[in-house]
C-alpha cells in the first residue's frame, strides 16, 4: 500500500510556475497508477492528470491540458505536477492518488494524499 504526502504547494501570482510533488513512503509505487486531482473552494473535487505505471503514458483533462505536465520517477518515488501559466481559477488543495487500474473518477482512486494548498493571487 502507498502512502502519499503532497508538497510544493503555496501562494502565488497570476502567470506564474509551480510544480507540485507527491511522495511516497510506502510501497510499491511503480504498481500503481497515478493521478492528480484538484478541489476548488466550495466545488466538487476534479480529475487533472493521470499516468501510466512506466509513465509511458499520461493523461491530462481538457481544462488544464497545455498548461498542466504529469511525470512521474519510480526511482524516487515521486510523482510531479507541473504547473504553468496559474490563474485565480486554479486556486484549489491538490491532491494525488494511486490505484492499481487508472481512471478518471475520483472514486476509483482508493490511496490519496492530504492534498496541499494553491493560492494563486495577485
Amino acid at each position: 500500500q502507498v502512502q502519499l504526502v503532497e508538497s510544493g504547494g503555496g501562494l502565488v501570482q497570476p502567470g506564474d510556475s509551480l510544480r507540485l510533488s507527491c511522495a511516497n513512503s510506502g510501497g510499491p509505487f511503480s504498481q500503481y497508477v497515478l493521478a492528480w486531482f484538484r478541489r476548488p473552494p466550495g466545488k466538487e473535487r476534479e480529475f487533472l492528470a493521470s499516468i501510466s505505471r512506466t509513465g509511458g503514458s499520461s493523461y491530462v483533462a481538457n481544462s488544464v491540458e497545455g498548461r498542466f505536465t504529469i511525470s512521474r520517477d519510480n526511482d524516487k518515488n515521486t510523482l510531479y505536477l507541473q504547473m504553468n501559466n496559474l490563474t485565480p481559477e486554479d486556486t484549489a488543495v491538490y491532491f494525488c492518488a494511486a490505484n492499481l487500474r487508472g481512471g478518471s473518477q475520483a472514486n476509483l482512486y482508493e490511496n490519496w494524499g492530504q492534498g496541499t494548498q494553491v493560492t494563486v493571487s495577485s
